[in-house]
């Protein structure tokens, strides 16, 4: 991958490969996200996926855990 300058706007939308680099993910997980759901928020363009920052953002704030602990309970399971 190669190293990108990402706008500082909130609003500004990615594509997916950008997207993809911003989260340190593949593209296929991202599209396996959208198919089953629990990926970042994304918008379609007509055919095209665009992603917002601030959604980008927004989900990876989410998916901070500070234990294993914490992750077991995320999923609905025991620790």
């Amino acid at each position: 991958m190669t190293q990108q300058n990402f706008s500082p706007d909130p609003s500004a939308l990615l594509t997916e490969a950008q997207a993809a680099e911003f989260l340190h993910v593949s593209r296929r997980s991202l599209q396996a996200w959208r198919v089953r759901g629990g990926g970042p928020r994304f918008v379609k363009v007509g055919k095209l996926v665009r992603y917002r920052r601030a959604d980008l953002l927004e989900f990876t704030a989410a998916t901070f855990l500070t234990t294993t602990e914490a992750d077991a309970q995320r999923a609905g399971g025991a620790a």
